[in-house]
């Protein structure tokens, strides 16, 4: 029997960040101005040790590492009040990609490796980045296409390759990098993950992209592995793994994604109700006149059809299902309905809404890329849909 009931302390988290988020995400808004990508260190650090004085830092995080240790479907709860504000995940630490990195780390490293990496990143010390995807002909939507190779070297690896579009890598203090260690890439087999400290020689962020979005901490890279030397101690679970372990993050980081970005939606259709109940035109409020209400309607369908997926599958995850599935079928719907929902925001704000006077615009911009990230809308179809027949041609051939 599915549960979507919280914990009760989630529930008191909860609204413990919703208050929070008001009364210090929302009015610090006007200071993310003008720094490029993520927010400035400072406004960052000040607003981690606010969250951390409100007892709201770290959720998603075990208490044995310094979080607070909800489960999943906690996790749902609170990322969506956090993701209410762009300010909110950055400051309670759980904005991507440490946040996933934080739970792979958690469920795949050795106790020396979660005291190095995974605590000082659980506290807020440190950034992270997680390398997998690669320049043209390398993998993207792919992953057989890996083409960053490891060869063992001498008490080690020697990684060599090209990264593209690595969230976070600028000022990241690691890289979690993803090398073909096997001769070929089969199923989860003939790749390993690699642990990567930013000071290695071999190790160089090359290029910051100009992109839409601007929301990510250090924005989004191409880095470079040259004769980049790691010791065996390196290895992230065993090796020749590193797919399997990748589900371990990747079908966990498309929920939180979700989570967070359905926070946002909210907030659109928030500030397109109240721009509705104030503006008149044709002799009435905006909020009165028959297409703007289906506007408002398909919205609010929207976003319950939403939270209603991403519970769906935090059980299925908290109970110890793998989810990957049931978190490509959320990836697609929440990434499109929350698109759907800040673009008819914009369209019932009129030119307010394309204007810097709203935050629409930018809202748009930041959740436009999310049916790309984490695999594109076409690509999780294009899986779901060769699952569905699949089970469909076993289906017939149970019933002769």
């Amino acid at each position: 029997m599915i549960d979507f009931s919280l914990m009760p302390e989630a529930e008191e988290l909860a609204a413990r960040v919703r208050a929070f988020v008001r009364d210090v995400c929302i009015p610090a808004e006007a200071r993310d101005r003008g720094h490029g990508h993520g927010l400035d260190p400072s406004l960052r650090a000040e607003l981690q040790e606010a969250a951390r004085r409100a007892g709201i830092f770290a959720p998603h995080v075990a208490r044995e590492h310094g979080g607070l240790g909800l489960d999943i479907r906690g996790w749902s709860a609170v990322f969506e009040e956090a993701g209410y504000s762009l300010l909110g995940p950055p400051a309670l630490n759980c904005a991507a990609p440490d946040e996933g990195n934080m739970h792979l780390l958690a469920s795949v490293a050795s106790e020396e490796q979660k005291e190095r990496y995974l605590r000082p990143l659980a506290a807020g010390a440190i950034r992270s980045c997680f390398a997998m995807s690669e320049p043209p002909p390398g993998a993207g939507s792919d992953p057989s296409m890996l083409r960053t190779a490891a060869v063992k070297a001498d008490g080690g690896w020697v990684i060599d390759g090209e990264k593209k579009f690595i969230t976070g890598a600028d000022g990241a203090a690691f890289s979690i990098c993803m090398a073909r260690t096997g001769e070929e890439i089969a199923g989860d087999r003939g790749a390993t993950m690699f642990l990567v400290d930013a000071d290695n020689p071999g190790f160089r962020v090359t290029r910051l992209l100009g992109t839409m979005d601007s929301a990510a901490a250090g924005g989004h890279a191409e880095v470079s592995f040259e004769r980049c030397f790691v010791p065996d101690e390196a290895v992230l679970g065993e090796v020749g793994l590193g797919y399997r372990y990748a589900q371990v993050r990747l079908g966990p980081a498309r929920l939180t994604h979700c989570m967070r970005w359905l926070g946002l939606a909210r907030r659109a259709l928030d500030i397109a109700l109240d721009r509705a109940a104030e503006r008149e035109a044709f002799g009435s409020r905006l909020e009165e006149l028959g297409m703007v209400q289906a506007m408002i309607a398909d919205s609010v369908v929207d976003i319950e059809s939403s939270r209603a997926l991403i519970r769906w599958c935090a059980w299925i995850l908290d109970t110890g299902g793998r989810g990957r599935h049931e978190t490509s079928v959320a990836k697609v719907h929440v990434a499109e309905a929350v698109n759907r929902v800040i673009d008819r925001a914009i369209q019932i704000c009129g030119g307010h809404g394309v204007s810097d006077d709203a935050p629409l615009a930018r809202y748009l911009a930041e959740v436009r890329p999310f049916r790309i990230y984490d695999g594109p809308s076409e690509t999780h179809r294009f899986a779901i849909a060769r699952r569905a027949a699949r089970q469909r041609a076993k289906e017939r051939g149970e019933q002769g």
